[in-house]
């Protein structure tokens, strides 16, 4: 019951932050997963990448419905490349440790996160 209780706790915090910050969740959802729910890294990556599946599909056909706020165009090659790109990064996901991908998440939080802070 707790379980479930926090994965709804972490759905709502990710589903909001990635409706308003276009963040998909996984900045929140892969820390609470490890956090507190005891996932290993490379379990939580996944876990998370899957529930982004969903809320990108929802938030995408709720903002489809203003007309002109969606760049199909862009989509297309942003979305072309970033599977492609995906396809090997899951491959080099599985070679590397749970210790590695945890360091690297938060090297990439902290760099873009002092970026965003300082302004463009």
């Amino acid at each position: 019951m707790k379980t479930l209780i926090i994965a709804a706790a972490v759905g709502i915090t990710a589903g909001l932050l990635g409706a308003l910050c276009g963040v998909g969740g996984g900045i929140v959802m892969v820390p609470a997963f490890v956090t507190a729910l005891g996932f290993e890294q490379k379990k939580a990556v996944a876990t998370s990448l899957a529930v982004i599946v969903i809320i990108a599909a929802v938030s995408t056909l709720n903002n489809s419905r203003q007309t002109g706020l969606i760049d199909w165009r862009v989509v297309g090659i942003t979305a072309a490349c970033a599977a492609l790109a995906a396809w090997f990064g899951t491959d080099l996901m599985h070679k590397l440790s749970n210790q590695h991908l945890t360091k690297m998440f938060g090297v990439v939080l902290l760099v873009f996160g002092a970026k965003m802070l300082m302004g463009k």
